[in-house]
């Protein structure tokens, strides 16, 4: 038997300690650190540019596979067979 009881799990939120977020305004920045300015400018005008870029939408394809794309593995796929390139 030891000496110090095993602590159990903590799930109570009160006692959690809080973990601070970063970045929260600042769009696809990790919430883990802080950046700097220039980091911080870089990402918005990022964000902002694709916002602005209008969506293209991909043709109709005729004749091509049914299902998902075969070359979405880097091999191409057809009634189960993989064949690399």
């Amino acid at each position: 038997m030891t000496e110090h009881p095993t602590p159990g799990p903590d799930n109570d939120a009160e006692t959690a300690p809080a973990t601070p977020v970063f970045n929260a305004d600042v769009p696809n920045a990790t919430p883990e650190r802080p950046v700097s300015e220039a980091a911080r400018r870089a990402l918005q005008e990022a964000a902002d540019r694709r916002a602005a870029e209008p969506s293209i939408q991909a043709d109709t394809e005729y004749g091509g596979p049914s299902g998902p794309e075969p070359t979405r593995f880097g091999d191409w796929e057809k009634k189960g067979l993989a064949v690399d390139f």
